[in-house]
C-alpha cells in the first residue's frame, strides 16, 4: 500500500544522454507499488539490456518493478524511436475509501521523456460499490477512437468483465463530462507523446454508488445552448452483449435537451430487444426502441440508458451494436442575444441558414427577422428557441490576386475562426476560395505537418477533413494531416473546405490548418510534392478519385526518397479508357535521368510493379476518353537498396584483373617466339580482308591511319598456338568456326601487348558521353501534355532545389 496524494514518479539516478558505440543507457528506480513496462513493437532489431557479463539479459521488453535501481542499457543509439514506455500504479478502494487519487506532475518520468508514454492506474473496487473518478473542475469531452486531442493528451477508460476489458471511451480535457463510476475492475490511461511533459492535474478517486451497469458517466450541461456528442462502450466496434450502459445528465432548470441519433448500428437480436430507457425525477421510465425517434424536449435532470439484447454473433458479418448520439440543450422558450464581430477573424465571413423550416426557430439580425443571416463585420445576432440541428453555420472568405508581381510574397493563412458560444450550432465547416492570376498557381502546404490523401485503406483518423476542389466544383481530393504529401500545386481556381470528419462540427479553435499562396506557371495541372516515411507505405490517387481524370488533364508526384532506399511502387485499382484521341500515359522517370524507367499507355501491356532508385518522378495524363475513366491509386513502399551497382562493379573488376593476367601471359610468349622467328610479315586488317605477306604492298584504304598495323609475327606459328593455349585455359572459345567481323569504329580499339605497337601508333582520346538536351514545351494552359518544368513569370524569384531534366508526361499519340 502507499499513502494516498503520492504522485506516479520515477527518480532519474543516472542518465547518459549521449551514445558510446551505439548504447544509451539508463539507471531508474520506482517508487513503491509502481511498476514500469519497457517494450518495443519490434520483433527484431533494438534490444533493452540489464546485468553484466554472464548475468547480462537482453529481450525486446523489460518490467521494472519497485525495488532497488535497476541500470539498462539499450542496443541503439536512438531507442526512442523503437520502445515505448507504460508506467503503471494500483489503486484499490474498500467499501469506504480508496487509498490514492491519480496525480500528474510535470516532472513525472523526466529520464524518459523522449519516449512515448502511457501511464496507466489498474482501479480495483469492493463490490458492491463502485469506484468513482472526478474530473472537475475542467471536465472531460468524449472523442472518437481515431480522433486525437489538440494537446495530443488523451485519456482512456477500461472496465473489466469476466468476458475482457471493454473502452468505456476516450477523453480529451474540458468537456461536460463531470466523472465516471466503474464497478469491479478498470483502469484509466493517459497517452503522452515524444516529448512532451505531463500536465498538471489532480483527478480525486472515492467510492461511488452501487451500480448494476457497465459504467455510469455523469455529464453536467452548462446554461445557455450547448452541444455534445456521446459514443456507446467499444464504439465503432459493439457493445458488449446483453449489457447496459448509463448516462445522467445534470440540466440547468428552464432548460430542455433533446437526444438525436448520429449514427446507429443495429445487431440480430435473439432474445430481448435493444432499447433506450429515459428517467427523470416526478415521472415514470420512458422506453423508446431504436429505431423510435427519440425525445426532444427533455426538461430538467434525467439518465439515459441503453440496453442492448442478446445477439445473434454466429452468422459471418452480423453487425453488432453502436451508437453514436448528440445530446443538445437550450433555453426553453428562451431568447439568445449574441454579439458577432468578424473584424478580426482573418477576412472570413459568417453564415447562419435555418436548415429545418418545421421548426420554431427564429433569427433576427440587429432586430431584422431572417432566414439567412450573413456577418462581414459587427452585429447583434437574436435567435429564439434555436438547437444545433437547427441551422447551420458556416464561414468563408475569398483570396484573390490580379497580378502575380502584385501577389503577396507571404502565405495567406487558412485558420478555422473561434467564434462565440452564444451561437445556437457549432460551426459546420470553412470554406476558401483561391483565385490565383491568370496562368499563376496555387500553393497549398502544411503549417505543422504533411498532408495524406484519405483512401480505402488510408483514411483519416483526425477530427478536420479537407477537401480540395476547383471552382466549378471538380474534386480534386480529401486530405488530412499526418502523410507525406509537402506541398500541393494547382493551375486553375480553386477552393479549400475544411470539415469534420464524417460530417461531424469542427472543433474550435483550430489550429493553423493550411498555407496558401500565389505564384507563377507550372507545367501540369496539378504537381505534388512526397516525401515517403520509412515503414509507411504511401498511397496516391489521381485527381477526382473514384471519378475519373479530366480530358487531357495531366498530374505529376515529385517523390524524394531518404538515402539508401528504393520505391516500390504497384498500381492498383487502375481503370483505363477507350480513347478518341491520344491515349493516357503513366510514366516513371528518375531525376536527372533522361530515360524512362516506366511507360504504359492504355492499349499497352505492362508490369504493375516496379522498384525505382533514387528521387524519381510519377507523371500521368488522359486522352479524350470514348466511354470510361482513368484513374489510378499508387502504392508506394520503401525498401532497403540492393545496391546492384556495387556488386556489378565487383565482378566486372574480378573480370578485368583475371583478363590482365592472361594478356601478361600471352605477351610473354610472343616475346619467345619473336626471339626465333623473322621471316615473314603478318598485317592485322580491321576491315575483315587478310592479305598475305610479300611484295605486293598494303592496301589503299585508310591509308592515312596505321592505328591497325601489328607487329611481325607468323601466322601458322603463332595465333594457331595461342588460340588454342587459350581456349585450354578457358579465355577463347572454339576458332576453327568462322566468325564474320563487322569491320572497325572509332570506338573499337585492338587489344594489344606493348610490343606488339609501334611507335608511330597514335594513342585514343576518350571522350565523355553526354545525353541529347530534352525537347522545351510550351506550358500546359496552351498543351496540356508538357514537361515538369516550373516555370517564373513576371520577375518572380524562385530558389529551389534543381531536379535535373525530365521527360514529359505525355498523352500523346
Amino acid at each position: 500500500m502507499w499513502s494516498s496524494g503520492v504522485p506516479l514518479q520515477l527518480l532519474l539516478l543516472t542518465c547518459v544522454a549521449s551514445t558510446v558505440s551505439g548504447v544509451q543507457k539508463l539507471t531508474l528506480t520506482t517508487d513503491r507499488g509502481t511498476f514500469l513496462n519497457i517494450s518495443s513493437s519490434q520483433v527484431k532489431g533494438c534490444k533493452v539490456c540489464t546485468g553484466a557479463g554472464s548475468s547480462r539479459r537482453c529481450s525486446p521488453s523489460l518490467v521494472i518493478k519497485d525495488g532497488p535501481p535497476v541500470s539498462m542499457e539499450f542496443e541503439c543509439s536512438r531507442p526512442q524511436d523503437v520502445f515505448s514506455v507504460e508506467i503503471v500504479r494500483r489503486i484499490e478502494c474498500t467499501t469506504k475509501l480508496c487509498n490514492g487519487h491519480i496525480i500528474l506532475a510535470a516532472s513525472d518520468s523526466l529520464p524518459l521523456l523522449d519516449f512515448n508514454r502511457k501511464f496507466t492506474w489498474n482501479l480495483k473496487a469492493s463490490a458492491p460499490k463502485a469506484l468513482k473518478i472526478d474530473f472537475s473542475p475542467s471536465g472531460m469531452r468524449q472523442i472518437n477512437p481515431s480522433e486525437r486531442c489538440s494537446d495530443k493528451h488523451s485519456y482512456t477508460l477500461q472496465a473489466f468483465q469476466t468476458t475482457g476489458s471493454v473502452t468505456v471511451g476516450k477523453y480529451c480535457r474540458t468537456g461536460p463530462v463531470g466523472s465516471a463510476q466503474v464497478p469491479n475492475q478498470g483502469s484509466f490511461s493517459l497517452d503522452v507523446p515524444a516529448g512532451q511533459k505531463l500536465p498538471n492535474g489532480l483527478f480525486d478517486v472515492s467510492v461511488g454508488e452501487e451500480i448494476k451497469t457497465l459504467a455510469k458517466i455523469t455529464l453536467t450541461l452548462p446554461n445557455g445552448t450547448s452541444s455534445s456528442e456521446l459514443l456507446s462502450p467499444n464504439y465503432p466496434d459493439s457493445f458488449p452483449d446483453d449489457d447496459v450502459m448509463e448516462w445522467y445528465f445534470q440540466v440547468p432548470e428552464n432548460q430542455k435537451t433533446a437526444i438525436q441519433f448520429l449514427n446507429l448500428t443495429q445487431p440480430h437480436c435473439l432474445k430481448k430487444d435493444t432499447a433506450m430507457e429515459y428517467h427523470s425525477t416526478g415521472r415514470g421510465a420512458m422506453v423508446r426502441s431504436l429505431k423510435d425517434p427519440q425525445p426532444g424536449d427533455m426538461h430538467g435532470k434525467f439518465s439515459l440508458t441503453l440496453r442492448n439484447c442478446e445477439m445473434d454473433r454466429r452468422s459471418v458479418g452480423s453487425p453488432g451494436l453502436s451508437l453514436n448520439l448528440r445530446v443538445s440543450s437550450s433555453r426553453a422558450r428562451s431568447t439568445v442575444s449574441c454579439k458577432v464581430d468578424m473584424s478580426q477573424m482573418e477576412g472570413l465571413t459568417l453564415h447562419i441558414e435555418r436548415v429545418r423550416p418545421a421548426s420554431d426557430c427564429q433569427m433576427k439580425m440587429n432586430s431584422v427577422p431572417k432566414e439567412k443571416i450573413t456577418v462581414a463585420s459587427e452585429s447583434v445576432l437574436t435567435f429564439h428557441d434555436c438547437f444545433p440541428e437547427d441551422v447551420l453555420v458556416t464561414a468563408m472568405r475569398v483570396v484573390e490576386c490580379r497580378r502575380l508581381k502584385d501577389c503577396p510574397k507571404t502565405p495567406a493563412r487558412l485558420l478555422v475562426p473561434a467564434l462565440p458560444t452564444c451561437l445556437p450550432g457549432p460551426l459546420s465547416s470553412v470554406t476558401w476560395t483561391l483565385r490565383p492570376p491568370q496562368h499563376g498557381t496555387v500553393e497549398l502546404t502544411s503549417p505543422t505537418e504533411p498532408l495524406k490523401q484519405s483512401l480505402p485503406g488510408q483514411r483519416c483518423n483526425d477530427s478536420i477533413l479537407i477537401k480540395v476542389a476547383e471552382d466549378d466544383g471538380t474534386t480534386i481530393g480529401h486530405f488530412c494531416p499526418r502523410g507525406a504529401i509537402q506541398k500541393v500545386q494547382i493551375h486553375t481556381n480553386m477552393s479549400v473546405t475544411v470539415s469534420g470528419v464524417e460530417g461531424k462540427a469542427l472543433r474550435t479553435p483550430f489550429k493553423h490548418v493550411l498555407n496558401a499562396l500565389f505564384k507563377g506557371a507550372i507545367s501540369e495541372r496539378y504537381i505534388f510534392t512526397v516525401s515517403p516515411k520509412r515503414d509507411t507505405p504511401v498511397l496516391l490517387a489521381t485527381p477526382g478519385w473514384p471519378v475519373g481524370m479530366n480530358s487531357y488533364a495531366t498530374v505529376s508526384w515529385i517523390v524524394s526518397l531518404p538515402p539508401k532506399m528504393d520505391a516500390h511502387l504497384m498500381f492498383a485499382n487502375l481503370s483505363q479508357p477507350k480513347c478518341s484521341n491520344r491515349h493516357t500515359n503513366i510514366k516513371v522517370q528518375r531525376v536527372g535521368s533522361p530515360e524512362e524507367e516506366y511507360s504504359r499507355r492504355e492499349d499497352e501491356e505492362a508490369e504493375s510493379e516496379l522498384t525505382v532508385s533514387g528521387n524519381f518522378y510519377l507523371n500521368m495524363s488522359n486522352c479524350m476518353p470514348e466511354r470510361g475513366d482513368f484513374s489510378v491509386i499508387t502504392e508506394v513502399t520503401l525498401q532497403k537498396s540492393k545496391n546492384l551497382l556495387l556488386t556489378i562493379l565487383s565482378v566486372v573488376a574480378a573480370l578485368l584483373v583475371l583478363f590482365v593476367i592472361v594478356l601478361v601471359v600471352v605477351c610473354v610468349v610472343i616475346r619467345k617466339k619473336k626471339k626465333k622467328l623473322n621471316h615473314q610479315v603478318s598485317i592485322y586488317n580491321p576491315n575483315g580482308t587478310g592479305f598475305l605477306p610479300g611484295h605486293n604492298g598494303f592496301p589503299k584504304t585508310r591509308e592515312d591511319n596505321e592505328s591497325h598495323v601489328y607487329a611481325s609475327i607468323e601466322d601458322t606459328l603463332v595465333y594457331t598456338d595461342l588460340l588454342r593455349k587459350g581456349a585450354e585455359m578457358g579465355v577463347y572459345g572454339e576458332f576453327d568456326t568462322h566468325q564474320p567481323f563487322p569491320g572497325h569504329t572509332d570506338s573499337q580499339k585492338p587489344l594489344v601487348c606493348r610490343d606488339a605497337i609501334t611507335d608511330a601508333m597514335p594513342v585514343g582520346t576518350y571522350e565523355q558521353f553526354q545525353a541529347p538536351p530534352l525537347p522545351v514545351r510550351p506550358l500546359s494552359h496552351n498543351q496540356p501534355l508538357v514537361d515538369n518544368v516550373l516555370y517564373q513569370i513576371e520577375g518572380e524569384e524562385e530558389h529551389s532545389l534543381n531536379l535535373g531534366p525530365r521527360l514529359e508526361p505525355e498523352g500523346g499519340n
